[in-house]
């Protein structure tokens, strides 16, 4: 009788399980992976004609200067906005946890996330262009020191363009990285650091010894954030520099565009299956790191 009465409080126990679980996995099929499993199809075939081409569409996009450049200036800012992003988060993170004001500084630190992009944008335009706020304060700086004269450099117009956008990333992904790191903080039991002490360690030997190590899931939970958070930077990018932007901000997401404007679909077709490839292969290799450290 007690199988009997486990068995069927198993099943009603997945059944309802299934069911709370339904709406979202219908509409992750529906809106989600039917779409690509169609792009999937759609990146082997020609647009107007609908031929079979096998890899050709592949072929055509790896040897397509603008896709070479929109994979360098990409893979360059994502490899240098993850680790500032990562260790200013921490830097600021630290004092904060110590603080009793914490909530309201969190609020703070989480105010750029709730401003509207084109605002943002009227900002960096702002403080960025030729007659901008910076140059007009580097030019009163160089009037008061006599070291140089007036500064009239287009920021957004040169190679400095680069820095321009990973500071607008990591000014308005900060706020959340904080968070993230106070709640990895918090959590780290204090006797752990009190019992340290007591052995003769320091500070610093308190940190990485015992704070740090348990900070790995914040971690994780961290860089896959920011990493997908990196590719979300084109709407800034390209309401301060247009379709056609100074070549080292020139992104994926410029190409896209500008291939869905001209309806080039069939490349855009396999270029998004080699990205939704590559960011499927980085989250994996991130997730088996993360469960060999928990082993």
């Amino acid at each position: 009788m007690k199988i009997r009465r486990f068995g069927a409080k198993w099943h009603k126990d997945t059944r309802a399980f299934f069911l709370f679980l339904a709406p979202s996995l219908l509409g992750v099929l529906v809106f989600v992976l039917v779409p690509f499993l169609d792009v999937i199809g759609r990146s082997f075939k020609t647009v107007v004609t609908n031929r079979f081409v096998g890899f050709q569409n592949y072929k055509t996009i790896f040897g397509n200067m603008a896709f070479q450049l929109a994979v360098k200036n990409t893979f360059r800012f994502t490899i240098v906005c993850i680790p500032l992003l990562v260790v200013i988060g921490l830097l600021i993170a630290l004092p904060v946890s110590r603080m009793k004001s914490g909530g309201t500084i969190k609020s703070l630190y989480l105010f750029p996330l709730a401003m509207p992009t084109a605002t943002i944008v009227i900002v960096w335009k702002t403080a960025f262009y030729r007659q901008g706020f910076l140059n007009l304060l580097l030019s009163r700086i160089g009037e008061w020191t006599g070291l140089w004269g007036e500064i009239h450099k287009d920021y957004l117009g040169s190679s400095a363009a680069l820095w321009v956008l990973v500071f607008s990333y990591i000014w308005k992904n900060a706020g959340y990285t904080i968070v993230l790191w106070l709640a990895g903080l918090l959590g780290v039991p204090g006797e752990l650091s009190e019992a340290a002490r007591v052995d003769g360690a320091s500070e610093g030997q308190c940190f990485f010894k015992v704070v740090l190590p348990n900070l790995k899931g914040s971690l994780y939970t961290i860089v896959v954030l920011s990493f997908l958070n990196s590719f979300k930077i084109y709407r800034e990018a390209y309401l301060v520099a247009g379709a056609y932007p100074e070549q080292n901000i020139y992104l994926l997401q410029h190409l896209f565009n500008n291939w869905f404007v001209n309806l080039d679909f069939d490349k855009m077709a396999a270029a998004t299956v080699c990205v939704g490839g590559f960011l499927f292969i980085v989250i994996m290799l991130l997730q088996i790191l993360w469960d060999r450290q928990n082993m």
